[in-house]
């Protein structure tokens, strides 16, 4: 069960938190929950509501119970950075040369974290570009690349996805303007083809580069759309291009061109 660590907890936070503890038991009680992150009951009700209306969990008497989307959200977060590199490898680095294929030199562009990002970095390092970004595994793919003047958001480290973060890197967003922002996602619903996150973090910096980008391109392999996430990051009117792998629902890719989104399948 996850422990409430003293500090005011954000409603996306506090879901995330409520996900992890109920994906590690059978059950969960509204009482437990509301004393363990010191809130009321009412709001871990709205909570769980919120949840279940999104697939993430099952509403029962008193509390909730995990549901395959849960029990997944868990196993991916409690995934190590190594790990999601390679899986779906072959499919994240068609991606990644798509996605290069659409920078042309001279430009400024933005790099969000993630490990498709990762094989974008890659298929990058050969051309004369200036990158920003906030994903320490890319910066490492890129430090050697004389050509590319590249420039690391401050902030918080996170180890375990290899990434900066925090009121530093929001900061430093503010300051820049990019030709293209290439953002990732952990999910990407099918009702309102929402791109979903976990956490406020990362909701908050990928807002930013939306902001200061020119061109918006989510890369997301097939898989995103089989999950849930608890955090709207942003809705399909705020991207310019999407690339996904040729195993997304064909349904889902039509909805993206229909709101006037560039679908890439690579």
């Amino acid at each position: 069960m996850c422990a409430y660590t003293g500090r005011v907890v954000l409603a996306a936070e506090r879901r995330r938190l409520v996900l992890q503890a109920i994906g590690s038991r059978h059950a969960v009680s509204v009482a437990e929950l509301a004393d363990r992150l010191r809130v009321s009951t009412m709001t871990i009700r709205r909570d769980l509501e919120s949840l279940a209306s999104q697939g993430m969990l099952t509403r029962v008497h008193g509390g909730a119970v995990p549901t395959e989307a849960s029990a997944q959200h868990n196993a991916l977060s409690r995934a190590s950075f190594g790990e999601n590199v390679v899986h779906r490898l072959a499919e994240k680095d068609r991606i990644g040369a798509a996605g290069a294929q659409l920078v042309r030199d001279g430009e400024t562009i933005l790099l969000d974290v993630g490990t498709t990002t990762l094989r974008l970095a890659h298929h990058l390092r050969e051309r004369t570009l200036t990158v920003i970004t906030n994903n320490l595994a890319a910066c490492e793919e890129l430090q050697t690349s004389e050509r590319i003047e590249l420039l690391l958001l401050g902030g918080l480290v996170d180890r375990h996805y290899r990434s900066l973060g925090g009121f530093l890197a929001e900061e430093a967003l503010r300051q820049v303007r990019a030709d293209r922002a290439f953002l990732s996602a952990s999910a990407i619903r099918g009702s309102d083809l929402a791109v979903l996150d976990d956490t406020a973090v990362d909701l908050r910096l990928k807002r930013g580069m939306i902001a200061a980008a020119g061109e918006v391109i989510l890369l997301a392999d097939a898989e995103k759309f089989s999950q849930l996430r608890p955090v709207r990051v942003c809705g399909p009117d705020e991207l310019d291009v999407l690339i996904t792998d040729r195993g997304a629902p064909e349904s889902a890719l039509e909805a993206f061109e229909a709101a006037g989104v560039r679908v890439v399948r690579a």
